[in-house]
């Protein structure tokens, strides 16, 4: 969780003065939570000796010619959502800006007030496509000629909270056609799918580097593709894992986590079809080994929760998910994809 501060109060009902606006965003997802991230920092030699350090690949005569050195370097975090206040002074109002390709639910609610009161009141829940939305609500003083002053706090989920998963839909394996993995965690793992977000979720075991296609066609709601460390600490790498998320027609949401640094394959907000490359799998995030963590999920009452489901194989037959499977792949007529057995 992350907050950020930000300041606005009233002295009466006629002038308004700069105090205190508390807004603080909450992102109820295992693998990010406004993360920090890394770039790459390139230090090379121009023809005439000078040094150059810069965050873009060098041109390629200096890559042959001199010594490149690249480093990896933390950024200051996303906020993909954002409480602004707009209007006039005396009666301020709100507008969210989302910057997921997809819906997300805000609950606002007031955390400090005095003598002010909202219209709609507050707390209330709001569903925000992608964008900026209109005024959701606006703040006033109860009694006008008493000063008022009031601090907010909003928390999110990501999704539509009335979609529902689609039970019928198939689900390839993601990855390549010509590979073969096994199932090294799935539905409750004791490991690491304990929770609501992970209880449906499966681990494939996967060299650093396979490739990960889309199981199901969606559109890429976001992507995280700048971390490059993993391990067992959860507290220091549960939000550090590389990952694309990717929302079907349906409302749910998959994720494919762990990913390696700097190789996804797509952009918030393209289209993608079944079987398409994503991304390449990695050893990011809290993890134990290289491997692909694979979930679906919804939002129910202001939370991530997983939902089960099934990888279809080649004769059209679903089947749940067991750990110690073993995953092959096959070509369809159109598109590379891959099945159980």
């Amino acid at each position: 969780m992350q907050t950020q501060y930000n300041s606005y109060s009233t002295a009466n009902s006629v002038t308004m003065l700069p105090a205190l606006l508390k807004c603080i965003g909450f992102l109820s997802l295992c693998f990010l939570s406004m993360p920090s991230e890394a770039k790459k920092l390139y230090k090379y030699q121009d023809e005439k000796g000078g040094w150059h350090y810069t965050d873009k690949a060098p041109p390629a005569k200096q890559s042959k010619e001199f010594k490149v050195e690249v480093r990896q370097l933390k950024v200051a975090s996303k906020q993909r959502v954002r409480l602004n206040k707009i209007g006039e002074k005396q009666q301020p109002e709100f507008t969210i800006r989302n910057d997921y390709f997809g819906p997300i639910q805000v609950e606002v609610v007031f955390s400090e007030h005095k003598n002010v009161q909202a219209a709609p009141s507050l707390p209330r829940k709001f569903v925000v496509p992608p964008g900026v939305s209109k005024p959701l609500f606006s703040l006033g003083a109860i009694d006008q000629f008493q000063g008022w002053r009031y601090a907010l706090s909003y928390r999110y989920s990501l999704g539509e909270p009335t979609a529902r998963h689609n039970s019928q839909a198939i689900y390839y394996p993601p990855f390549a056609s010509y590979r073969k993995f096994q199932i090294s965690q799935s539905f409750n793992g004791k490991f690491s799918h304990t929770d609501k977000q992970n209880k449906y979720a499966v681990d494939l075991s996967m060299p650093e580097g396979s490739e990960v296609h889309a199981a199901r066609a969606g559109v890429v709601m976001s992507l995280e593709n700048d971390f490059f460390k993993g391990g067992i600490d959860k507290q220091a790498y549960k939000a550090r894992a590389n990952s694309v998320r990717i929302l079907h027609d349906d409302g749910s949401m998959a994720v494919y986590a762990h990913l390696q640094v700097d190789r996804a394959q797509v952009y918030a907000g393209m289209r993608v079809e079944a079987g398409q490359l994503i991304a390449y799998s990695g050893n990011t995030g809290f993890s134990s080994g290289p491997h692909l963590h694979f979930s679906v999920q919804v939002n129910q009452g202001m939370n991530l929760v997983s939902v089960p489901f099934g990888f279809s194989n080649s004769q059209g037959k679903v089947s749940q998910p067991k750990a110690g499977q073993w995953l092959s792949g096959f070509v369809t007529l159109e598109k590379s994809v891959a099945h159980g057995f």
